[in-house]
């Protein structure tokens, strides 16, 4: 049994930066301060107003509120099981489903997590409950590192084309939402929190032009930007290896003032209008930054007043750090807030800790919890004052949109308290990935292999940038799969091929004793294979799902993939395979 602990915040640098932020941060202390009451209040406001919905009704709740009867009445549910229901709203029934509210649009998963896209119904006052989230982001940050008001942030957002349902409802992901809503369009100006991309250029749905204006802002501004950040860390590279792309003609446009001709939008143009003016001076400096082959420290170099980068690193997200170090010159990474489509969770009370150290304190008010320790039965669910430090479960969630104990599919660990409120770190999402018979590798511990076997690469002065995975169960027996684009520092001493056989070893080395039991004593699965594809490939399969409907801003690098069009394009890409040379470790008694 663990016991409860509770954390002590890092000392801040500096006390609230203004009365509005220790407001801010008032409300998170009396939040996190009375997590229980909160909690019952916001189940009781949920039941209360959507008591006359189809749902409820169904499962005769006859009007009650009370955690007691809500449990035992309403059932735990998958996204399977309420599809039915969603997809009747789609069609046009605007009679109350789930929620007493108009259902004002359906917000889309990135469609990369698990599977297809899913629909999921909102209401208009959740843009509200989003903002609030929002608000306390720079408060908390304030806190840590001082001075953010005397600059601007470099962040590349974007929005997606909308699509509508057949019956008229908008079906847009979450942040396309958000930045198209007047909450952020028309948002007040903070000093603390001004971008340098303008909301012509973010709010454009051609994502190259979109790209392009956010870039070459952010280059006019150099000397202003305190902060780069994208939603997730695969979008701040997606920047940077558009910047090596695209840099003679963004020097080009500087140079002379001229907006380069492949912008059409008339409202970025216009913009640009303002903005854009001739600066030789700062054309040559690009010029001379991105002439160079070596790019490492390049963030620091163009942006040399940034002081952290802001970027969701956990998670799937993880791997990319090693390759945000080499870009940025080890600059601290940032996550600060913890949300889906579903609902907006939470936030980072320790910014500036280290990536490993990631947690997220959820606020109560955001909508009720629930947790299932993960392996129980659905009848084992515990509130959100009450989980144990030490323990993972399932976020289970019940919000006023009308989603009632719905399963998200995030696995979390209980590391701390902050008051009375329970802090997370994100483990993985519920889901296996590869299996071939008997075993079963999920997307954690793909990831603690890659991580594993790419430490072999670190005396040749490489690393993994990308990596996905499937299994090939063409041949007998079948094997695993892993595609790997590697970044080789330095040529002359690039890894040989028995360097990369022996990281195949190293990655079934790390695999379950399910696995390397298959691979020994039943001869049930093949030796692993590393292909290591083309640099860029990733980009490609980025572009890809971009232009099948994926948003760039959701978009993350699939770890198992079985699409026949993308393999095809990841094996046109192969520049060598390498497999397994040995049978990795395993006898009866060891067990992990």
């Amino acid at each position: 049994m663990f016991m409860a602990v509770e954390s002590t915040l890092p000392t801040p640098v500096r006390t609230p930066a203004s009365d509005k932020d220790a407001k801010a941060l008032q409300f998170i202390e009396e939040m996190t301060k009375n997590v229980d009451s909160v909690q019952e209040r916001v189940l009781r406001e949920i039941l209360s107003r959507n008591a006359e919905t189809e749902y409820l009704k169904r499962f005769s709740l006859n009007g009650a509120t009370d955690r007691e009867t809500f449990k035992s009445r309403i059932p735990v549910v998958t996204y399977e099981d309420i599809q039915p229901e969603i997809q009747r709203i789609a069609n046009g029934d605007k009679s109350p489903i789930f929620s007493v509210h108009p259902i004002s649009e359906f917000l889309t998963s990135s469609g990369t997590s698990a599977g297809e896209r899913k629909l999921m119904p909102t209401i208009h006052e959740e843009l509200d409950r989003r903002q609030l989230l929002y608000s306390l982001l720079m408060p908390v940050m304030n806190l840590y590192v001082p001075g953010l008001d005397k600059g601007k942030g470099l962040y590349f957002l974007f929005v997606k084309a909308e699509t509508k349902t057949p019956g008229g409802l908008l079906a847009r992901p979450v942040l396309t939402s958000y930045y198209n809503s007047d909450h952020f369009k028309t948002r007040p100006y903070d000093p603390f929190n001004v971008y340098t991309s303008p909301n012509e250029a973010i709010l454009c749905v051609d994502s190259f032009q979109s790209m392009y204006a956010q870039m070459l802002c952010g280059l006019i501004m150099r000397d202003e930007v305190l902060r780069v950040g994208a939603v997730f860390a695969s979008g701040l590279l997606r920047a940077i290896h558009f910047l090596q792309n695209n840099w003679k003609q963004l020097a080009h446009d500087i140079a002379t003032g001229t907006l380069n001709p492949k912008i059409t939008d008339a409202p970025v143009r216009e913009c640009m209008r303002i903005i854009l003016k001739p600066n030789p001076e700062l054309a040559q400096l690009v010029t001379m930054e991105c002439y160079e082959e070596n790019w490492e420290c390049i963030i620091k170099r163009i942006w040399p007043r940034t002081k952290y980068l802001d970027v969701i690193v956990t998670g799937a997200m993880a791997q990319y750090i090693p390759t945000l170090e080499y870009y940025s010159g080890g600059l601290p990474m940032a996550c600060t807030m913890y949300a889906s489509s579903e609902c907006y969770f939470g936030l980072n009370l320790n910014p500036m800790c280290k990536p490993s150290e990631v947690t997220y304190t959820i606020m109560p008010n955001m909508a009720y919890f629930e947790f299932l320790p993960h392996g129980s039965s659905t009848s084992c669910l515990v509130d959100l004052a009450d989980v144990e430090v030490g323990k993972e479960y399932e976020l289970i969630l019940t919000t006023y949109a009308g989603l009632c104990r719905y399963r998200v599919g995030d696995i979390l660990r209980v590391t701390s308290f902050h008051n009375a409120a329970p802090q997370f770190r994100f483990i993985r999402r519920k889901n296996v990935l590869l299996s071939i018979e008997s075993d079963k590798t999920d997307e954690a511990e793909l990831q603690n292999a890659v991580e594993n076997a790419s430490l072999l690469l670190k005396e040749f002065n490489t690393s993994v940038v990308e990596y996905t995975s499937y299994a090939d169960t063409k041949q007998i027996p079948g094997h695993y799969v892993i595609y790997w684009e590697l970044l080789v520092k330095d040529s002359d001493i690039a890894p040989t091929d028995d360097v990369l056989n022996r990281c195949c070893l190293q990655m079934e080395e790390s695999l379950n004793s399910v696995y390397r039991q298959s691979r020994v004593a039943d001869n049930s699965i093949g030796p692993l294979e590393i292909r290591v594809v083309e640099n860029g490939t990733f980009e490609e399969l980025m572009d890809y799902a971009i232009s099948r409907g994926a948003s760039i801003n959701q978009y993350k690098v699939p770890r198992c993939i079985s699409f026949t069009p993308i393999m095809e394009l990841l094996n046109s890409r192969v520049v060598s395979k390498h497999f397994s040379p040995d049978l990795p470790h395993w006898t009866p008694e060891r067990r992990r």
